[in-house]
């Protein structure tokens, strides 16, 4: 058997080089209209994830996991982290719309509107939930199977 090389088979560096090419495209498409404003939005993203997110979900976790393991049910904890992070990540991605801070000026660049947002998020965490309490289930029932 051949040694793999250290960085990856090539089509792992084409996709890298490919991705790399277009964040720098949309990098210098984004530097090129405001470069201060764009420094300070990324500045202030990393503080805030830094020194308010990050010690907030990981205190939630920490007492997801705990919680879990009190009650004797810690092989539940992937099936509540996954849904949990992938809607708490869609909040805050659409958190402007769904708090209603920006609907004028969505409706305004759009032409569209800005209703919905939250039931839909609402609907996308439902599924996502249900999705991973089938996925447990069914894994479940195949373990109960088995022994």
């Amino acid at each position: 058997m051949r040694p793999r090389p250290p960085l990856g088979s090539p089509r792992q560096l084409l996709l890298l080089g490919c991705s790399f090419a277009v964040a720098g495209y949309a990098g210098v498409r984004l530097l090129a209209s405001d470069p201060l404003a764009v420094l300070l939005w990324f500045v202030g993203a990393a503080l805030l994830h830094d020194l308010v997110l990050l010690p907030l979900y990981s205190a939630a976790d920490r007492g997801l996991v705990r919680g879990l393991g009190a009650a004797g049910r810690r092989a539940w904890t992937p099936y509540v982290r996954v849904p949990a992070a992938l809607s708490a990540l869609l909040l805050l991605v659409w958190f402007p719309l769904i708090g209603g801070r920006v609907t004028e000026r969505y409706r305004l660049l759009t032409g569209l509107s800005p209703d919905g947002f939250l039931a839909r998020w609402l609907l996308i965490t439902a599924v996502l939930f249900a999705g991973s309490a089938l996925l447990w289930a069914r894994r479940a029932r195949g373990a109960a199977r088995r022994g």
